[in-house]
């Protein structure tokens, strides 16, 4: 027997079986099989159309189309790059009182005895002593880093800072009551983006007197033009 012939012979013995077969069904069951086997036979044809959905090898993937910074913010831009992994601002000392810690507790509702109680502190707490919240440390960053203090903008071209959040936060040693604390900022990296540009800087919040900080946080903020 041929070839062409034994794949004809196999091809009408199949479709023999497959019509007997669907003789067993219900029509629900059969209308689904035959569904499956439609698209059974023209699984090629899907093949093919998703072969024609990729890229071929040799196609290059689009290059995204560079940003064009205003004159301002290209300036700032240009400075900028030379100051990575520099220090570009180190804050004044500010006081951490205890009264500041009660403050915070009673706006977040966060009044646990090692903040607000210095007497059962004093016995029970492995520090001594009431320590701040570490949320109270972060909310003091902006006030630490002078970007609400208009006088001293570290970005007075920019018509408007927006804070981001944050990437990292450590708190490698607690505040304690009574402690000064200060922000030094490092440029970790500035990126132009279409409303101008996107800086990120390791911020550290000294403890005067303590060789570690009282925490150490990674600050994303873009700067409009």
């Amino acid at each position: 027997m041929k070839v062409a012939d034994l794949f004809k012979h196999r091809s009408e013995s199949n479709s023999k079986h497959n019509s007997e077969f669907m003789q067993w069904m219900s029509p629900a069951v059969r209308e689904y099989w035959g569904e499956f086997m439609h698209k059974a036979n023209n699984r090629h044809l899907f093949t093919r159309l998703r072969d024609l959905q990729q890229p071929a090898v040799n196609d290059e993937p689009p290059q995204p189309k560079p940003i064009e910074l205003k004159a301002d913010a290209q300036v700032l831009f240009d400075e900028l790059k030379t100051k990575i992994d520099t220090v570009i601002h180190t804050g004044e000392w500010i006081d951490v009182s205890q009264e500041r810690i009660n403050q915070f507790g009673q706006i977040t509702e966060d009044m646990q005895w090692i903040h607000t109680d210095p007497e059962r502190a004093a016995t029970e707490s492995p520090f001594k002593t009431t320590i701040a919240h570490g949320f109270l440390t972060l909310a003091l960053l902006p006030k630490m880093t002078d970007s609400v203090d208009p006088e001293k903008n570290l970005f007075p071209t920019a018509k408007m800072v927006v804070n981001l959040g944050l990437n990292q936060v450590r708190f490698p040693y607690p505040v304690k009551a009574g402690n000064r604390i200060r922000a030094v900022s490092t440029l970790s990296k500035v990126t132009p983006i279409k409303k101008g540009l996107e800086v990120e800087r390791e911020i550290k919040v000294e403890i005067e007197g303590i060789r570690r900080p009282g925490a150490v946080v990674v600050s994303v903020i873009q700067l409009h033009f």
